[in-house]
């Protein structure tokens, strides 16, 4: 797909610092004299925003099975999909994400460990070719990352998982980002100083290339 505009994602497990660096890419791009739109996923839209609430809240009485989980990112992506990105990117803006399809790959495939095949599908239906133009993938050590996720508050109903799902999606993350010719992998374990350091020195030869 053929855009005026460049897609740019942020990945990363929780605990590792998606935010910070969602700030610090924002300021490198808009300094860059672009036009950005920043989303999240799943979320973005107010029926992706509904679904997001569904998709991370306690059930009573009730199981959410990793098919239902996994249908769901998918429909919030779709409807972020078609009314926020593409329209963004056709018109000429940047558009920055707060995760996309690496999460999906990396959660349900890695942690929940789903077949690739039903990935595969649904990748298909919603996205098609469409891939970010670039990626950040912030690498966290599970443990730490769910460190610093429970100083920030309660934790949603995917985030009180053991840390084995964590460990899991982790690997499948690492997998997927050295793949990614379009991907840079910055470690988050190291000083705040130097994770923005490195997701600085990242951006720049990317906008710079």
């Amino acid at each position: 797909m053929q855009t005026a505009g460049k897609f740019i994602v942020i990945e990363g497990l929780e605990g590792a610092g998606k935010s910070s660096a969602v700030a610090l890419v924002k300021q490198h791009i808009e300094s860059a004299g672009h036009s950005l739109v920043t989303t999240r996923e799943p979320g973005g839209t107010p029926m992706a925003e509904a679904i997001r609430a569904c998709v991370k809240q306690q059930w009573q009485d009730e199981t959410v099975t990793v098919e239902a989980e996994l249908l769901l990112m998918y429909a919030a992506r779709a409807q972020l999909m078609h009314n926020v990105i593409i329209p963004a990117l056709k018109q000429g803006q940047w558009v920055l994400g707060d995760r996309h399809d690496m999460s999906s790959q990396a959660y349900q495939g890695g942690g929940r460990m789903i077949d690739s095949s039903m990935l595969d599908a649904l990748r298909q239906i919603t996205l098609k070719d469409f891939r970010p133009d670039f990626t950040l993938y912030l690498d966290v050590e599970p443990a730490e990352g769910l460190k610093r996720a429970r100083g920030r508050g309660e934790l949603d109903r995917i985030e009180v998982e053991h840390l084995d799902f964590f460990v899991r999606t982790r690997e499948r993350y690492l997998s997927l980002a050295k793949a990614d010719l379009k991907c840079v992998i910055i470690n988050t374990m190291q000083s705040i100083e130097l994770v923005q350091q490195d997701i600085s020195a990242a951006l720049t030869q990317y906008l710079e290339a």
